[in-house]
């Protein structure tokens, strides 16, 4: 199938450079070597130039990593990394990973590039990287969109009030976006004469550990990062847990979860592959198929169309919506009858033991279930001493120990938690007219059992840790 074209934006007015040595692709939001549309344009463009296509990744380190990311992270990236360099390089396609920005790396080898292409990211830093590039560059620079299954300006042109606004204008869409993407036979194989590589990536553990980063966090034996694991999860998941997701999807203890969301966040595995296999799944009914796809393209390109048109997605006074800001003003002085230092959040030390449960397997395993996050994340408002506070330390909490932190999803869930996306409610001390979450919700589910499955996890995960050397 054809990329479609509101796909594909071209960044400048420049030729392909005629006397260019190969194509170059960036590869940034989505890392992996199948179902990726800016990678099949790359291979079009360098089939038409006669030309092999080099794919490049610049890998951040110490002082100008990116921010927030710690060891947990980067090991479950470059597993991801090292998975899509051997398939790659199957595929006849050069592989050169330096230490550098995105931005200092394509701005490099961009010097002989007959052409760039570029991913698409929605984020702030994402933004500045390929600014970045089309400033410097001097060779035409295509971006395309891999990381949706809509692009974001074609569901909409403006930030949305909610995901019943959104909705209907991604439905409208939906069949015309999911569709097949067949890979393309790359005519001209990797030879000499292309960039080095300063890394190999293959031994991806001996690569991080060259790394100069933020070790307290450490990595989770519970996922492991790469296209081919998320294939084989996608592919066991709607062969089994499927069959009961739409109504089992808000019971954490029932293990009617995909945990796609880490791969996605990655990039490692297409939203529209997902999407095409949930369609042809024979395991779950329509009712399944439609609430995933809910939640996999509706409620997820909601984020990105709140941080695409959002400035400060990450600020309290920006993110929030002005009638939440009032209404929580209007109770900042409040008495608080329980307050938790960030500290004593972190390790879970609340006496309320369904809270730390979900806090323990957040710290321990990078992973929390969706419907116990909202929970977390209310009662995070209601044991600090402020909502701004609040805000900052949901944030931090959530972008520092979930595999899938630091997401579009990440900044929109916490915003979501103090009133965006959402209308007035009864009004409550403290939480004024913004949605409160008691402690009622936990009936909807076998908190007990949740318990029991969050301690065989940690134990799982510790046990792992101590046999691997790692720091916990």
């Amino acid at each position: 199938m054809a990329i479609q074209a509101k796909r594909v934006r071209e960044l400048n007015d420049f030729e392909p450079d005629e006397d260019g040595s190969y194509v170059l692709y960036l590869l940034q939001q989505a890392n992996r070597a199948h179902f990726n549309p800016a990678l099949e344009l790359a291979i079009e463009e360098a089939n038409r130039l006669g030309l092999p296509v080099v794919v490049c990744f610049g890998l951040l380190d110490g002082a100008n990593g990116f921010p927030e990311a710690n060891a947990r992270h980067y090991a479950f990236l470059l597993q991801g990394l090292a998975d899509a360099k051997a398939g790659l390089e199957a595929r006849g396609i050069h592989f050169v990973m330096r230490k550098a920005s995105p931005a200092e790396i394509a701005i490099d080898l961009s010097a002989k590039a007959a052409l760039l292409v570029l991913d698409r990211g929605y984020l702030a830093i994402q933004k500045r990287w390929y600014g970045e590039i089309v400033e410097a560059v001097k060779t035409r620079v295509v971006q395309v969109e891999g990381d949706v299954v809509v692009p974001v300006e074609a569901a909409s042109p403006k930030h949305e009030y909610a995901a019943r606004t959104l909705r209907p204008k991604i439905l409208k869409l939906l069949d015309e976006y999911v569709e097949e993407l067949k890979p393309r036979a790359v005519k001209h194989k990797a030879g000499r004469g292309l960039p080095k590589s300063e890394i190999d990536v293959s031994d991806s553990e001996d690569v991080l550990a060259g790394m100069s980063l933020d070790r307290e966090v450490a990595p989770v034996t519970r996922f492991t990062g790469g296209e081919t694991e998320a294939r084989r999860r996608l592919k066991a998941y709607l062969a089994g847990p499927f069959r009961s997701y739409g109504s089992d999807r808000n019971r954490p203890e029932a293990g009617a979860a995909s945990h796609m969301s880490p791969y996605l966040h990655f990039g490692q595995i297409s939203p529209v592959e997902i999407a095409l296999a949930v369609r042809a799944s024979k395991a779950g009914a329509s009712e399944d198929k439609a609430s995933y796809l809910e939640e996999l393209v509706v409620r997820r390109e909601l984020a990105m169309n709140h941080v695409n048109y959002t400035e400060r997605y990450d600020s309290f006074e920006h993110a929030v919506p002005d009638w939440a800001r009032k209404a929580l003003a209007e109770h900042a002085d409040d008495e608080r009858p329980t307050l938790y230092t960030e500290a004593e959040l972190a390790e879970g030390k609340t006496h309320d033991e369904y809270w730390n449960a979900a806090q323990a397997e957040m710290r321990v395993t990078g992973y929390m279930h969706n419907h116990l996050r909202m929970y977390w994340g209310k009662k995070i408002l209601e044991w600090s001493p402020s909502a701004e506070e609040g805000f900052q330390r949901t944030l931090r909490l959530n972008n520092r120990y979930f595999l899938d932190g630091r997401d579009a999803n990440s900044f929109t869930n916490v915003a979501w938690v103090y009133g965006l996306h959402d209308r007035p409610w009864a009004r409550r001390p403290i939480f004024g007219t913004v949605r409160y979450q008691s402690e009622n919700s936990l009936r909807k589910f076998d908190a007990k059992a949740y318990l029991k499955t969050v301690r065989e996890l940690c134990q799982a995960e510790e046990k792992a840790g101590k046999t691997s050397g790692k720091k916990s």
